[in-house]
């Protein structure tokens, strides 16, 4: 019996281009429905990994961002040669990415040119951004042949599935009720030029408390001192509750799932809420929502375009911060006065 055909895609670091790796996920299966895929990836996102349907196996690492690693990527390339790949997808552009699929001999190896990988990779292909401005399109073009038609066209938006989040609320102490329930996501992992300001999400905080919402703070430890400061702020903890550091991913995914509406700034946790397909209003800085946008029908842009950005700085060079700071609390409100 002829065993299915099996991809191992080589994951990115970051949460949100994970979220997007999964439309790729979907292309490769639409192409070859039998197809087994496999991700190698950082073990931070086996929450995630575990929540699309269309993976098979993850092979987890802990290898950071940058770090050269090169035993460990030795040994997990002697491990995969026996898994019998027919292609490795290599998302990252940096060359020690492109090392494991190279000494797992896997025949076909796929990625862009990009710091002297052509020995590395033998299906390389150029980076039009003119035509794949957006980082989803380049992912799921990968999955393509080179001159597909289909190339930067339509694709399938990302999709998690959540699971039973009594569990978590009956943990937490939280109450899904009659009051509807405002997330807000005031932390961004890549730096403070993504950082709506503080103070006004404690505005948005104090008048949605006013009319009867209940507002959850949703980050990682590094959140907690800013999930606890719009809660000082507020000048209220009632009604605020601070879950920055206090869930896993598993446990924020299902949160998020029973949420009515978002606020977020643009970070892994807005992709996530995107690929829950909850209603939210992403605010963008220094990035630009061109490139990395929402997936998702129910999203509300706010980005305001200024002729110094995007700066894609981790702190604003300029040091005025305009293009988050003129984005008002009373616009927000504003926009959130239609899921009332």
């Amino acid at each position: 019996m002829t065993e299915p055909p099996a991809i191992l895609v080589v994951g990115p670091s970051w949460v949100g281009d994970m979220m997007m790796a999964q439309s790729l996920f979907k292309v490769l299966k639409l192409e070859q429905p039998d197809v087994q895929i496999d991700v190698l990836a950082p073990s931070w996102s086996e929450a995630l990994l575990h929540r699309m349907p269309e993976i098979r196996r993850i092979i987890s690492h802990t290898i950071e961002h940058g770090q050269l690693a090169w035993r460990e990527r030795q040994r997990i390339s002697w491990k995969l040669r026996s898994h019998n790949y027919q292609q490795a997808i290599v998302l990252p552009n940096s060359w020690k990415s492109a090392l494991i699929p190279f000494w797992a001999k896997i025949p076909r190896r796929t990625g862009y040119r990009g710091e002297m990988r052509y020995r590395l990779l033998n299906d390389i292909r150029p980076l039009n951004k003119f035509m794949l401005r957006r980082t989803v399109d380049q992912f799921v073009a990968l999955g393509l042949s080179k001159n597909d038609p289909r190339i930067g066209q339509a694709i399938a938006n990302p999709r998690l599935l959540p699971e039973q989040v009594e569990p978590v609320l009956q943990r937490l102490k939280l109450e899904k009720n009659h009051h509807p329930i405002l997330a807000l996501c005031p932390g961004a992992e890549y730096g403070p030029a993504k950082q709506w300001p503080l103070e006004y999400y404690a505005k948005v905080t104090q008048q949605k408390l006013a009319e009867g919402w209940q507002i959850w703070l949703f980050g990682s430890k590094k959140d907690a001192s800013l999930g606890a400061r719009i809660q000082t702020l507020a000048g209220q903890k009632k009604g605020c509750i601070n879950l920055c550091g206090q869930t896993s991913l598993l446990e924020a995914i299902d949160l998020l799932s029973i949420v009515d509406i978002v606020i977020t700034n643009d970070s892994g946790l807005m992709h996530v809420v995107a690929a829950l397909d909850k209603p939210l209003i992403a605010i963008y800085g220094s990035s630009n929502p061109s490139v990395t946008p929402p997936l998702s029908n129910q999203a509300h842009i706010k980005y305001l375009g200024l002729k110094c950005g995007p700066c894609y700085q981790r702190t604003c060079p300029k040091r005025h911060l305009k293009c988050l700071r003129q984005i008002t609390p009373q616009q927000i409100l504003e926009i959130l006065k239609s899921y009332n």
